[in-house]
């Protein structure tokens, strides 16, 4: 065989052709399971990062309240739907994780550990911590209005610090969740990044 034929051979060996049939192929767990990650990993970043920071640069401290009392619970909802998706699809892959769930130093196990983190940290948000905050932001507003002064003006009412501390802290735990949450998924990623969905 002649060089010319030998290099058309090998070139159309490695050529994969899209049919109807491959296309419906590529809707397997492994690759839905890459699709959902990537959803919930660019939506936490963005949310976290970058949506709420212009929001905030742009909006009326009031605006940007209610945007956020909007916004986040649609956010943590999401996240909850798709880190218990990716949980429940990596445990199937993975049967044998749940036998050694006291070992978070194997590989996979530890997959479960930070999706578990997500799920939690960000159910926590949606069920308890994001009400909590919302209602404390929703009476420092009012308390606002009945005051005639801003929550960080100089000689406002006890009750007023008192709304301030509890907002803080509550902000506070909610970040702390979530960025929990994003640093689980980024550790999530860089692992499937080099051992891909089926793990080690």
């Amino acid at each position: 065989m002649r060089f010319a034929e030998a290099s058309q051979l090998s070139e159309s060996l490695s050529l994969l052709v899209l049919t109807f049939s491959s296309l419906i192929g590529l809707a397997n767990l492994d690759s839905l399971y890459l699709v959902g990650y990537a959803w919930l990993f660019g939506m936490s970043v963005w949310i976290s990062f970058f949506g709420g920071i212009i929001a905030f640069r742009t909006l009326p401290r009031h605006q940007f309240g209610a945007l956020q009392h909007r916004t986040f619970p649609v956010y943590f909802v999401i996240s909850i739907l798709l880190s218990s998706g990716l949980l429940s699809a990596w445990i199937f892959k993975h049967p044998d994780v749940l036998d050694q769930l006291t070992r978070p130093n194997v590989a996979d196990v530890a997959q479960v550990y930070a999706l578990a983190i997500v799920l939690l940290g960000q159910a926590s948000n949606y069920f308890i911590i994001g009400p909590l905050t919302s209602k404390t932001m929703f009476q420092r507003q009012k308390l606002e209005k009945e005051e005639g002064k801003t929550y960080n003006e100089p000689g406002v009412s006890k009750e007023m610090k008192a709304l301030n501390h509890r907002f803080g802290v509550l902000h506070g735990v909610s970040s702390l969740a979530n960025l929990g949450a994003v640093l689980a998924l980024g550790f999530h990623g860089l692992w499937i990044g080099n051992a891909g969905a089926k793990g080690s």
